[in-house]
Parts: structure tokens; C-alpha cells; sequence
């Protein structure tokens, strides 16, 4: 029991001196509390502390509180971002484990693959139905986009509408699709609101889930394709944006093959005409354009490849949109490289190919405008023009260029100088390859990436590659030599030199397939790793040796050419990175590896256009075989089912390639060409005795000899 007495009268406080005042009747009291014996002493802990945190959060200042719940904020949205893609992640692991316990020939493509070998199918197998709650249900091209994946039935037999063939040849018709809930359409929604686009959703394929909330158009049932006419026959024309289904490369001819690339071709300009058309570049997932220049990049560097396929009716309407809207009378900085290889050597190309001078008006204007690049104290040229105003400037954060830059339009100018009478085109490019001809800094002929447009001078030196930055100088030493009648011997004295600083720098030997490949030479260092951009070389090493060059260098071009094969081959997807690592020691018995960072596709060309090359100078047919797996992998992995490809994030992950949303403007103007020109049994159409191609595939006369 507890009592507490007080005092009646309280103590008064007066003046502004504290004084204690008490009545005369004074009383004295005890305040007495009194426990029981048994009794605990018990304090709320939990209350304690929930009051203690509290008056440790009162006692920050408003700004500390703020910066917390602000942070706080952050995390729980970054949280509900990311749950999708991590559930995705989750389960596609969860699939992993699963198909461990399957049998090896049901998880093609998810292990490394032995040097010298591609994934076979096997026509007799027929896989498992996976797990229905994993595994969504196939669907088709322009459904709507719904949230959730439904269930996925089990695969059927795959005879696919005989399509006039995609360049990826005959070939799964690999789609990028959004992930749909099952619950908002049934089946006979769906079929009525298909009508008429109801075969390909009877053919049972299997889709592969994206990370990115999207799904690749996977690999198709097992067994054998119907031939192509044999598809023609039952189903007649081709529908749009179908492609073949996969077919092995021995089974598949070349003329099929030639007519699975203007498929190809036909698919990618679709999604482009329809989304994109008159921008640089086609955005496939999202149905929208990128733009670099505003210049209409995509429909200039494919000018040449419509002639040359032969796809008359886009090549006009293609001419149409040159005629009546390009123009370069705009406030834009562009790329002098870029814009050269693309945009100019497009328009010659495109010239010589047809005749028609429209396209001769549009290269001397474009031409006559990056002009001032090359006022500059070194002749140097800077990166970037403004085509409108005429003003020339280096990048915002350095003044150098880019050897590969300053020393890769060469052709395209000099060109321009023969059809226009006019030497001055001529004259500046032919003075950038004098004074780097001179420079001090090479390494037996290799020279460093960047040059200085004031100075004139090589600089970061010490770092010698033939990947970016400096793969197309050594290219075009050869192409110019070979334009000019083989009559400029500075030229060819600088390559042969390169050729052996290569041979003697940077060539190394892999394990355990002891391949050769093309290293990076860093401060005295070999580093084993090449870019996808080195591919070029082997189909340069031949142009040469086909010109009466060293017969060394046709074979280090069959060497190289294995090599970038098994950057494709040796890959889960079949696509190349953009940067290999190769092992110097045997290492789980793989030649490459790849990093996180440099597992993307672009859609590159430089593999096929050495294929073309190659094939061209021996033909051999395991080139053309190689190009069609390419062509196969590139369907499978890249295709989108509203029109276009994607590049790729991840070569590695077959289930998860992440798209990334763009297709670069070369996958038209090169990728495409140099397969069409790989499978075409007409050497004369673009007969590399008369032409020499700029390092955007575009074909360019050699000239004639002077008597």
C-alpha cells in the first residue's frame, strides 16, 4: 500500500528574489509507500525503449529526420522495382536445378560447348513438358501486352507458314514477346481475335522468358522441317515477319540461305518502317526510334543492301524519302567518322550501284559540309562537324581524336574527289595518312589509339591494339592501296609493317584448342583479350594474299577466321561478345571467357564479313555453314515478332539474353550484306576485283590503271 501526504498550503515565491514562504501553521509530513514482501519489482521494458528510441529520434534535427525517411522511401520503391526482375531471376535458376536431373540432350545450349563444335538438335527426342507454374504458354507475334505469363501447353510438332525466308535463314522466328496474363483471354478470344494467324500458334514453341519482362521466341520442337518448297507447296506465300523453322546447315541450300536473308532483311524493315522510319535507328521492344544525327541513318546505310538483294519495291520507297526529305541544312553535330562510312560512303555506294545521280548531289553536299573538320593546326581533323553552321570542334572533354577516326575515311573522300573533278577531298585525307605515315611512336608498325588535332602527335602511348579505336587504320591501308591501282607504296609499306608487329606482338595460342588469336599489347604487357571488332582481320589478311601479298597471311586468316568462329561456337546462344578473354592455361577445358560487362551482342558483322571473304578465296563450305548457324542463332536469340532485332545483353544465358532495345544501323547495311553476299552463288553481282568495301560495307570502284 501506498499513502503520500501533502501540505495544504503551498510555499509562495515573491519578488524577483526566489523566497520560500510558509503560513505560520507549519505541519510536517511523511510520504510513506509500503510493499508486500512477495511482490517484483517489474519495469516495461519494451515500453522503455520504445519511449528512449523515440527521444533519440526527437533530438535529431528536422533536416536528419528528413534524409532518413527520404532514404528510407528510396530503398521500399527500389524494392517494388526490382521484385519482378527478381522473382524472374529466382525462377530461372529454379529451372535450372530442375532440368539438372534431365537428360543432356535436353539442356542443350546451357553448358560450355567443346571447341569445334555447334549444339546439334536431335530430331528423335522430344523434351519434357516443364513445370506448368515455370513455363509460360507459347504465344504469337502482336498480342496484347498482359502482366503475367500463362500456363504454357505442352509443345507440338512445329510446321511453321512457309515465309519468303528471313537472312537469319531458315531459321526459328526468334520474337521478343511481352509476358501475358492468362486469366484476360481464353483460348477462344484469342483465336477470334487471330483469325487467320491461327498456324503458328498450333505449332507448340517454346518461349524463353527475358529478365527484362519480355520473351525471346525459343527453340522449336525437335522435329525435322519441312523443306522449304515442300512448305511452299502446302502452305503458299509467306505471311510477314514469319521466318523458316530451324533447319540443319548441310539439309538447307543456297538459295534458300539467300532467300532467308532477304526475309530477314524485309522483317527488320518492316519494324522500322513502321516505327522508326525516317530516324537513325529502330528501338524493336519498345516500338519507338533512337536518334544519333537525325539524319536517317538506318535508311541511307541500307540503301545499297535493297539493291543488292533485290528488294526493288523498299529501294524506292527508300529513294523517295531521300529525294524529298533528306536534308543535311541542320543545326547538328555529327560524327566526321560516322558520318563519312555511313552517310557518305552509302550515298556513293549507292551511285555506282544504280546510277542514278540523286544520290552524287546528296554525297557532294553532305561531303562539301564536313569539310571543316580539317581546319585544324595539325590537318589533323576534328570529331565533330556542324553540318549547319559549318563549325568543326574536338570532343567536350579532350582534344584528341581517334587514329581509327582521323584515318578511315580515306576512301570515301578520296572517292568524292574522282567523281567531282574536285582534289580538294582528296588532298586533306591523303595528308592525315602522310603525316601519321611520319609519326614518331609506332611499335613495329602498330600504331597508339589517339592523336592530338593540335599537336598532330600520337599520344597515350603505349597501348597497341587492333580492336576499337585503331581497327580500321590498318585496314584501310590496304583498301587504299588496293583503290589507287596498287600504286601508293607508303601505303603498302605501312601495312605489311603493321602485318608483322601483329605477328610478332600480339599473336598467342590458346588452351586447350590452341587457338590463335589477336591480343592487346599494354606498357610491354600482352593482354589475352580481343573485340569482336578484330574479326575483321581475316577477311582483310585474305583481300591481301588474293592481291599477291605474302601467302603467310592467307594462312594466319584461316587461323584468326577458326578463332572468331568459336567466339560464336563456344558461346550458350551461339552470338559472340563483344569482348573474349582467352586462356592462356587450361582452364575447364574452355579457349574463351567472357566478363559481365562485355556479354552483349550488337549485331556485329565483322565474323560474317570475314565468312564472305573467306568463302570467296576457297570455297570452302564450312564458311557458309558457320554463317548459317550465325544466321540461325541471330533469329532465335534477337528476332522481335512486330518487326526488327535486338541486340543482346547476355551471350551466355540462353533462357534471359535481355534485349536491349536498339538495332544498330550497320545490322542493315552490313550484317545482312555480307551473309546475302556469303550464300550468293553470283560472285560477279559485287565482284571484290572490282570493288574494295568501306569499313560500312559499302562497295566502292577500284580505279582503272593509268596506261
Amino acid at each position: 500500500m501506498e499513502g503520500q501526504l501533502l501540505n495544504s498550503q503551498p510555499a509562495v515565491l515573491t519578488g524577483t528574489k526566489k523566497r520560500v514562504m510558509y503560513s505560520p501553521m507549519r505541519k510536517d509530513y511523511v510520504a510513506l509507500t509500503l510493499r508486500d514482501q512477495y511482490s517484483h519489482n517489474y519495469t516495461n521494458g519494451k515500453q522503455w525503449r520504445r519511449q528512449s528510441c523515440w527521444r533519440k529520434w526527437k533530438q535529431l534535427s528536422r533536416m536528419q529526420r528528413s534524409l532518413i525517411l527520404f532514404l528510407l522511401a528510396l530503398l521500399l520503391a527500389c524494392g517494388i522495382i526490382s521484385y519482378p526482375s527478381l522473382s524472374q531471376h529466382w525462377r530461372g535458376l529454379s529451372d535450372r536445378s530442375a532440368e539438372d536431373d534431365w537428360d543432356a540432350e535436353d539442356i542443350k545450349g546451357v553448358r560450355p560447348i567443346p571447341p569445334g563444335a555447334m549444339p546439334k538438335v536431335n530430331p528423335d527426342h522430344v523434351p519434357e513438358a516443364a513445370p506448368q507454374e515455370i513455363i509460360p504458354e507459347l504465344q504469337r507475334p502482336n498480342l496484347p501486352i498482359l502482366p503475367k505469363p500463362p500456363e504454357m501447353k505442352k509443345p507440338a510438332p512445329n510446321k511453321r507458314g512457309p515465309p519468303v525466308l528471313q537472312k537469319r535463314g531458315n531459321t526459328s522466328d526468334t520474337q521478343v514477346k511481352e509476358k501475358q496474363e492468362p486469366s484476360e483471354k481464353n483460348e477462344g478470344a484469342r483465336e477470334e481475335e487471330q483469325k487467320g494467324e491461327t498456324e503458328e500458334e498450333q505449332k507448340g514453341e517454346k518461349a524463353l522468358i527475358s529478365w527484362r519482362g519480355t520473351v525471346i521466341e525459343a527453340e522449336q520442337s525437335t522435329d525435322p522441317p519441312p523443306s522449304v518448297q515442300e512448305k511452299e507447296g502446302a502452305a503458299g506465300p509467306a505471311k510477314p515477319g514469319e521466318a523458316a523453322p530451324l533447319a540443319p546447315a548441310a539439309s538447307v541450300s543456297p538459295e534458300d540461305r539467300v532467300e532467308a536473308v532477304r526475309e530477314a532483311f524485309r522483317h527488320a524493315w518492316k519494324g522500322y518502317k513502321e516505327f522508326a522510319w525516317g530516324h537513325d535507328e529502330l528501338k524493336p521492344i519498345t516500338k519507338t526510334y533512337g536518334e544519333w544525327f537525325g539524319l536517317g541513318l538506318s535508311i541511307i546505310d541500307a540503301l545499297d543492301t535493297m539493291w543488292i538483294l533485290g528488294l526493288k519495291e523498299e529501294f524506292e520507297e527508300a529513294r523517295i524519302w531521300v529525294k524529298d526529305e533528306l536534308s543535311f541544312n541542320k543545326n547538328v553535330d555529327v560524327n566526321l567518322f560516322e558520318t563519312t562510312i555511313r552517310i557518305l560512303g552509302g550515298l556513293l555506294s549507292t551511285y555506282h550501284l544504280t546510277g542514278d545521280g540523286l544520290f552524287l548531289d546528296k554525297a557532294k553536299d553532305i561531303g562539301a559540309r564536313l569539310m571543316p573538320a580539317f581546319k585544324t593546326p595539325s590537318k589533323i581533323p576534328f570529331s565533330d562537324v556542324n553540318i549547319g553552321k559549318g563549325t568543326a570542334r574536338p570532343p567536350r572533354w579532350t582534344t584528341d581524336s581517334t587514329v581509327a577516326e582521323v584515318t578511315s575515311i580515306q576512301l570515301e573522300f578520296r572517292e568524292l574527289s574522282r567523281l567531282t573533278n574536285d582534289p580538294q577531298y582528296q588532298t586533306v585525307v591523303d595528308e592525315v595518312m602522310s603525316r601519321v605515315h611520319r609519326l614518331e611512336g609506332k611499335h613495329d608498325g602498330l600504331v597508339p589509339m589517339f592523336i592530338n588535332t593540335n599537336s598532330g602527335k600520337f599520344t597515350h602511348r603505349g597501348v597497341y591494339t587492333l580492336g576499337a579505336r585503331a581497327d580500321s587504320y590498318y585496314e584501310y591501308l590496304l583498301k587504299q592501296w588496293l583503290q589507287g591501282g596498287k600504286t601508293e607504296t607508303a601505303l603498302l609499306e605501312d601495312y605489311l609493317q603493321a602485318i608483322e608487329g601483329v605477328r610478332k606482338n600480339l599473336l598467342k595460342k590458346t588452351q586447350p584448342s590452341l587457338l590463335t588469336f589477336v591480343g592487346e599489347l599494354s606498357h610491354g604487357r600482352l593482354n589475352p583479350k580481343m573485340d569482336h571488332l578484330v574479326c575483321f582481320l581475316p577477311g582483310t589478311l585474305a583481300l591481301g594474299a588474293h592481291n599477291g601479298l605474302p601467302a603467310e597471311h592467307m594462312e594466319l586468316a584461316l587461323e584468326l577466321m577458326d578463332t572468331c568462329h568459336q567466339m560464336y561456337a563456344q558461346m550458350e546462344t551461339g552470338l559472340s561478345p563483344e569482348i573474349a578473354h582467352f586462356n592462356l592455361q587450361p582452364r575447364n577445358g574452355r579457349d574463351v571467357d567472357v566478363k559481365p560487362a562485355d556479354r552483349h551482342n550488337l549485331l556485329r558483322p565483322e565474323t560474317v564479313e570475314s565468312l564472305f571473304y573467306l568463302y570467296r578465296y576457297t570455297h570452302d563450305s564450312k564458311y557458309r555453314d558457320w554463317g548459317w548457324e550465325i544466321l540461325q542463332s541471330f533469329n532465335k536469340y534477337t528476332r522481335v515478332p512486330t518487326g526488327g532485332y535486338s541486340s543482346i545483353s547476355n551471350v551466355r544465358d540462353p533462357v534471359s539474353p535481355g534485349p536491349r532495345d536498339k538495332m544498330e544501323s550497320f545490322f542493315l547495311g552490313e550484317t545482312l550484306k555480307y551473309l546475302f553476299l556469303l550464300f550468293s552463288d553470283d560472285e560477279q553481282l559485287v565482284s571484290l576485283d572490282k570493288y574494295v568495301f568501306n569499313t560500312e560495307a559499302h562497295p566502292l570502284p577500284l580505279w582503272p590503271v593509268a596506261s
